[in-house]
């Protein structure tokens, strides 16, 4: 369910990028949500054993899939609320 959590962020992402053009760093935003879609993609065919292809329950610590994607997303939203922060600082300096 990771896998559909990072997609759904990342199509939702792609299509503010439509709506709101080259504001509030979007395209930074939506590169990362896709690079890491990909990366789970890759990641879930490279392990693939048979049986359900996406899994609600998980192994590890976080047991929910899906409150694990969430926490996947958090990190990059960390990321890029900084580099949009930085951007702005940047823009009222002049430079």
């Amino acid at each position: 369910m990771w896998l559909i959590t990072t997609l759904f962020a990342a199509l939702t992402a792609t299509l503010l990028l439509f709506l709101f053009k080259n504001k509030y760093k979007l395209g930074f935003l939506c590169l990362m949500l896709w690079g890491a879609t990909i990366m789970i993609l890759v990641d879930h065919l490279l392990g693939y054993e048979g049986g359900k292809f996406l899994e609600i329950e998980t192994d590890g610590m976080i047991k929910n899939g899906i409150l694990l994607g969430i926490m996947m997303l958090i990190p990059v939203f960390f990321i890029w609320f900084i580099a949009l922060f930085i951007s702005k600082l940047q823009r009222r300096s002049g430079k």
